[in-house]
């Protein structure tokens, strides 16, 4: 196994390669305006760094969210043409799930992430490998006496610690690929199914077409 991880669903674009047994490479840089510009690059240098070629790879995972339109959907479609062009399997897995992976917590918890709109996306686990419940969308007040009290990680419970009053600040903030990649690979090294490789945007894009909108066909 090549496994290739890529995840831009929160302001990390990161990049990881995972043979198997380990991680050979990750690139993680934090800038929620740059996942077009920044991705590429990473994939050349994380690739570099392994010594290996991308024909190499043998699988693409990607994380599906929930996040962002904009930037979720960079990282869905680079993996979409990579396992075109290589003719490989691509896989998904929630963008939550890595970060509860990362953890490394083994007691029941939250994973918030930023949702922009003083939203956050959110979902309970029981431990860093089982989800509890479906990804949300969700005004934090909204959740205030769901979660006061309770273990959480991610940049949206840090962003909103006076409702995520169990904030672990030294946990993970932003995804990491090579969370993501050591997952995936465990989850199918036991015949686990993955998830297809669509997005969780769980609410409409920002960008709308204005309701007075009006269409001008030529005459």
């Amino acid at each position: 196994m090549l496994l290739l991880a890529l995840d831009t669903a929160t302001p990390a674009v990161t990049v990881a390669l995972h043979d198997g047994s380990g991680i050979l490479a990750e690139s993680r840089q934090v800038d929620a305006r740059r996942h077009g510009e920044l991705l590429l690059p990473a994939v050349d240098r994380v690739l570099g760094e392994a010594g290996r070629k991308l024909d190499e790879v043998s699988e693409i995972v990607v994380g599906v969210g929930p996040g962002p339109y904009t930037g979720l959907r960079v990282g869905l479609v680079t993996a979409a043409t990579f396992g075109a062009v290589l003719d490989v399997p691509v896989h998904g897995l929630c963008t939550l799930d890595g970060l509860a992976y990362a953890s490394g917590l083994t007691e029941p918890f939250v994973v918030a992430t930023d949702a922009r709109r003083k939203e956050v996306y959110w979902a309970r686990y029981a431990d860093a490998r089982t989800r509890l419940t479906e990804p949300a969308v969700d005004r934090p007040a909204d959740l205030a006496d769901q979660v006061a009290g309770v273990p959480a990680v991610g940049a949206g419970a840090l962003l909103y610690d006076t409702v995520f009053t169990g904030v672990r600040r030294e946990g993970p903030e932003h995804q990491s690929a090579a969370a993501l990649a050591a997952l995936a690979a465990e989850k199918l090294a036991a015949g686990e199914e993955l998830l297809p490789p669509r997005p969780l945007y769980l609410r409409r894009p920002d960008a709308q077409v204005p309701a007075n909108y009006k269409v001008v066909t030529p005459k």
